[in-house]
């Protein structure tokens, strides 16, 4: 199995009612893909309540079945049109993938 596990900050960060906005949109894209990728085991979207210095908006952690299944995910037209709505409002994003 392979873990997924995505972290954005938000270009919107230095206002809190766009940002509100930016991260419900963003996880409200993100949930919208549940059930729609081949090999995908879980999906889940959260928003950050913290607001640190230190701390991202929004992340989204998965688990595929394979590495194959994580690679048909990122090609999906469903992942893709999801990552380019959120590309257009991030400033940052870090990724983790790791076997299980």
């Amino acid at each position: 199995m392979v873990k997924h596990i995505v972290f954005w900050r938000l270009k919107s960060r230095g206002d809190a009612q766009a940002r509100e906005i930016d991260a419900r949109d963003i996880k409200a894209r993100i949930e919208a893909v549940r059930g729609k990728i081949p090999g995908m085991l879980l999906l889940e979207a959260g928003i950050d309540y913290s607001r640190t210095d230190s701390s991202f908006d929004v992340v989204l952690y998965s688990e595929f079945e394979s590495r194959a299944a994580l690679d048909g995910y990122q090609i999906h037209p469903a992942h893709q049109e999801m990552a380019a709505f959120i590309a257009e409002r991030r400033s940052e994003r870090a990724i983790v993938d790791y076997d299980v």
